[in-house]
């Protein structure tokens, strides 16, 4: 059995749902977290185009260590199996806060809706960034992500955050390793809107305290 408090500020290295199953039930306040993308999953045939800047890496390139190419079924499948194992750890107070990217596959948007679908998602929160990919004529630039937020009964924010409204204008990190990292201002946002001390994010197996986003 892993005890989160015996991993304050330490990255746990292994397979997200092996370990998260190894977390008694309800000890994580808050989950925050981007998954991979499944971005060379395409129907492009995953062969993105080079920026004209040689030195930018391109998105379908963005991991060195994994290849992020399921067929589809299997990547939602996955997704879920993760939000469900999430859910079991956070009480009846504690919230998911989930950030995705809808897709254009074969000419018709690929929203997120069958990885979430019958989970307690209370809101759809809009992460405007200044700018981003597209390299096809067939739709306008995409130029922002969601953060859905999928909350248990009793879950609240801090009462000086309900203000704060659902469409974030948050400029994404830049001359980092990854093309696009999940900002740190973002995650502040979302934690500094709770009162959650222990966090987890299943894609980097990290457990940290608030103080980590101060």
């Amino acid at each position: 059995m892993i005890y989160p408090k015996d991993f304050v500020n330490k990255f746990l290295e292994g397979d997200s749902l092996e370990i998260m199953k190894q977390v008694p039930d309800g000890a994580i306040d808050l989950v925050v977290t981007s998954p991979p993308y499944n971005l060379h999953n395409t129907t492009s045939g995953g062969s993105w185009p080079q920026p004209k800047d040689k030195t930018k890496v391109s998105m379908a390139n963005a991991y060195d260590n994994y290849n992020d190419n399921l067929p589809h079924l299997e990547y939602v499948k996955w997704q879920r199996e993760v939000l469900a194992e999430c859910m079991r750890l956070i009480p009846e107070d504690g919230g998911i806060f989930y950030n995705h990217k809808w897709r254009v596959q074969d000419g018709l948007l690929q929203s997120r809706q069958d990885i979430v679908e019958g989970f307690p998602v209370r809101q759809i929160i809009i992460w405007k960034r200044s700018g981003g990919f597209n390299y096809s004529v067939k739709f306008f630039l995409p130029m922002y992500e969601v953060i859905y937020l999928i909350a248990k009964p009793e879950f609240k924010l801090n009462r000086e955050a309900v203000g704060r409204g659902d469409v974030w204008q948050i400029s994404q990190e830049y001359n980092t390793p990854h093309p696009a990292p999940f900002p740190v201002q973002l995650a502040d946002t979302i934690i500094s809107s709770t009162k959650a001390q222990l966090i987890l994010d299943p894609f980097i197996n990290t457990f940290f305290p608030l103080v980590k986003f101060i």
